[in-house]
């Protein structure tokens, strides 16, 4: 069945909004994308028919205990995890991961190392590199080329040791859009004996995740990066959360998974996100002919992936035909499948805060600056010169609208 664009836009009434008389053409998405009517309507839902606290014997309790639940049992068909109580919510990934750091730091000694990368959002560095402070650890950095936009995974095996107890890595880079081959890195990983903790942020919204197949030991994601409400999640291989002390208070629970979750969570959240993957299970069953459950999730982020690849490359050949620009990222047409649709750029003059500043005039909304992603953008040598121009497509947007972008530039540009 084809991909149908319209049907997936009627989805979303932010895509409707007008400024002005000016529609918004939402390029903004690897920082937040917009949600579906489904999700809005689940959270308002859960706020008028079960807005009390869990564990309670009346009605609003109960519902918001199903709630939780379900919330659960769906991130974990998502990202084909074992069991619903492996998956541990949060206010959004840095938090999660600043807070698991202290108890993941408790299991190293001093003197023993951990891998950062290069190549990552500041979220799954700098958690790590104040618990190596505080624990006495070394830290090596795996880097990466600016020229192919990769890691050469030989750096890994000459970084890993005996000593070696965590390596942390990003699915998808948020700025040059580099897919890791965290398969092999988390092998690699668990041949030395190490942990591995991946950031899912920028990969799970557009390729199929499955922690299983990955071979990791975390994995933390954001579901207002795909669709759903400003929440982080964290799947955690239950034997190892097991070894760990959660930092909590003394009457919370002690057991999976709510012993990690500090105080009441957003119930209501929890319902967006049970409906934001439903929305990609609709994709599933509506436009790729799936059954459902995690197959249909599957159907729907394949079907997905092969759109979005044509946005990316739509767009990057556009982009690479404008003088002064270069690409910040992965732009062989035959490596599309290496790179998420999310596309940098610097121009030879143009300053990228007063190029994103011109396009939101137009309400073209797109992101400057190093986007967090500090040692990514030290690496490429655009750090001091104000980063790069952030261009993110979702399958929700269209070429149409990248035609728009790619009209304007030129003399946003020169301007």
């Amino acid at each position: 069945m084809p991909f149908d664009i319209a049907a997936v836009r009627a989805q979303f009434p932010a895509l409707a909004i007008k400024d002005n008389g000016q529609r918004r053409i939402y390029f903004d998405n690897p920082a937040g994308t917009q949600v579906p009517a489904s999700v809005a309507n689940a959270m308002s839902a859960c706020l008028f028919e079960a807005n009390a606290n869990q564990g309670g014997y009346f009605a609003s309790s109960i519902a918001a205990d199903k709630i939780v639940e379900s919330a659960r049992e769906a991130m974990a068909d998502l990202l084909n995890a074992p069991s619903g109580s492996e998956i541990i919510f949060g206010q959004n990934m840095t938090t999660i991961t600043l807070h698991l750091s202290r108890s993941i730091g408790q299991m190293f000694e001093a003197g023993d190392e951990i891998i950062l990368s290069r190549m990552d959002h500041d979220a799954n560095v700098w958690p790590w590199v104040l618990m190596a402070r505080d624990m006495g650890l070394e830290v090596k950095w795996l880097p990466f080329s600016p020229q192919t936009f990769e890691f050469d995974l030989d750096e890994l095996d000459n970084l890993l040791t005996e000593r070696t107890r965590l390596v942390c890595v990003g699915g998808a880079s948020n700025l040059t859009g580099t897919i890791n081959d965290v398969n092999s890195i988390c092998a690699k990983a668990r041949a030395a004996g190490a942990l591995t903790f991946i950031d899912g942020v920028q990969s799970v919204p557009h390729v199929l995740t499955d922690v299983q197949a990955i071979g990791c030991d975390f994995l933390v994601c954001s579901p207002y990066k795909f669709f759903g409400p400003h929440q982080g999640v964290l799947w955690g291989r239950r034997e190892v959360l097991e070894k760990l002390e959660p930092y909590k208070v003394r009457p919370a629970p002690s057991e999976l998974p709510d012993c990690f979750e500090t105080g009441t969570q957003s119930h209501e959240g929890f319902a967006g996100i049970k409906a934001a993957v439903g929305y990609f299970e609709w994709i599933g069953t509506s436009m790729a002919g799936a059954v459902g459950g995690r197959e249909a999730l599957r159907a729907a982020m394949e079907l997905l992936f092969d759109y979005e690849k044509t946005l990316a490359t739509h767009l990057i050949d556009g982009l690479t035909a404008i003088d002064g620009v270069t690409v910040q990222g992965i732009s062989a047409a035959d490596a599309m499948d290496r790179r998420v649709p999310t596309v940098s750029f610097t121009h030879a003059t143009a300053v990228p805060a007063r190029v994103a500043e011109s396009l939101a005039q137009q309400n073209i909304f797109v992101w400057s600056g190093h986007n967090y992603a500090l040692e990514v953008a030290k690496t490429l040598g655009i750090y001091e010169s104000g980063g790069a121009v952030r261009v993110g497509p979702v399958h929700y947007n269209s070429t149409e609208e990248i035609d728009e972008l790619l009209a304007a530039l030129p003399q946003v540009l020169s301007a």
